[in-house]
């Protein structure tokens, strides 16, 4: 493609960045901290740690601010921030059973192995909006003293397990994909082992994948597919890297994930019918859309991914930096482009009507952009 610089050159272009920060910088109230943006748009800064590919609260909230609410442009400065980015080491894997729970529901099963924690969610109530007549003050709902939690309350048995010890389940720990891939040194191409596929997913554009989920669970005639989600949980799991003279892991932090585990009963005519399907899905933050999308998605790519299009469009479309960077890209100038298109055009015109060579577009005049 043809592209050439903007009219009005590099003077309209700092103009344009100007207006940006002008309207920050006089707006009628003060600019939000990044305490403030994390404590009262968490699921947005959640959002962007996911898509961004970087677990820092405070880096995605700064993001969120420069963005102005943007969650793609804020996923597109975290993401080129990390590059700038030096890779220290390499955390340790670490077991998702470990994961404090902060929030679990299991849909599939009213009494399963351990509690069911609501957490925090309107999940159960209306959607309206709320307009208080004052602002709350610091003494209004004070949240009295947690009570303390067990074990089984921090960290409970899987439904999972519990599908297990029925043999209702079909088992897909085979070993054959032992190291994660690293989307972060090289791109996934078709056929990708299932690391990459969750992986890809983990870092999509949480719409497109939720819109990709739901393009799959529709039949033909806009049926929607049985669907069963098993597990859903929002906790917090250790952070380790293996200590630089004794080689010992060493929790350095935490990171909180949301986790969730989808079931799909198996009907195919090569497929155990007598055993369901389980598909998982993680990623950082409280995003349970994207989870549950993964997790149902991970079903669809290994049961049909190799016979169609799917495996291709996860790994390749999902992406909001890849596809929001070209959408983006269209509003560059395109003049070199369009004036050979509009040439082309002309010239099958001509030579159509038996003339000679069209005479070349002129462009209207105009003022500059400013």
């Amino acid at each position: 493609m043809g592209y050439s610089g903007a009219r009005g050159g590099l003077e309209a272009i700092l103009a344009a960045e100007d207006l940006v920060r002008r309207a920050r910088d006089h707006a009628p109230v003060a600019w939000a901290a990044d305490e403030q943006i994390i404590a009262r748009f968490r699921l947005v800064v959640d959002r962007v740690m996911g898509e961004a590919g970087l677990y820092d609260e405070t880096t995605a909230a700064a993001a969120v601010r420069q963005a102005e609410g943007d969650p793609l442009e804020a996923s597109h400065l975290v993401r080129a921030y990390r590059s700038t980015l030096p890779r220290l080491a390499v955390a340790e894997p670490v077991d998702p059973d470990e994961l404090l729970i902060m929030r679990r529901i299991v849909p599939a099963f009213r009494e399963p192995y351990g509690p069911q924690l609501l957490g925090r969610t309107t999940d159960y109530t209306g959607r309206l909006l709320e307009k208080p007549a004052r602002q709350p003050s610091s003494s209004d709902n004070e949240p009295g003293a947690p009570k303390p939690r067990t074990d089984e309350q921090k960290h409970p048995r899987r439904f999972l397990d519990l599908l297990r010890e029925l043999d209702l389940v079909v088992d897909h720990r085979t070993g054959e994909d032992p190291e994660p891939f690293d989307l972060t040194r090289k791109p996934a191409r078709p056929p990708a082992p299932r690391s990459a596929a969750l992986a890809a997913m983990a870092r999509a554009e949480t719409g497109a994948l939720v819109a990709l989920w739901y393009r799959s669970i529709l039949g033909p005639d806009g049926d929607i597919h049985e669907v069963t989600l098993g597990e859903v949980r929002h906790g917090r799991l250790p952070l380790r890297v293996a200590h630089p003279h004794t080689g010992n892991p060493v929790t350095v932090g935490e990171f909180r994930v949301t986790e969730a585990e989808a079931i799909e009963d198996l009907d195919g005519a090569d497929e155990d019918r007598t055993c369901f399907d389980v598909g998982y899905g993680l990623c950082f933050g409280h995003n349970e859309r994207k989870a549950i999308a993964m997790a149902n998605l991970d079903i669809a790519n290994r049961r049909f991914g190799r016979q169609g299009p799917l495996e291709q469009l996860l790994l390749l479309t999902t992406d909001g930096l890849d596809s929001g960077g070209f959408l983006e890209h269209l509003k560059l100038p395109h003049y070199v482009t369009f004036r050979s298109m509009v040439e082309r055009k002309q010239a099958m015109r001509a030579a159509a009507a038996g003339e000679g060579p069209a005479p070349r577009p002129t462009e209207p005049a105009g003022k500059e952009c400013r």
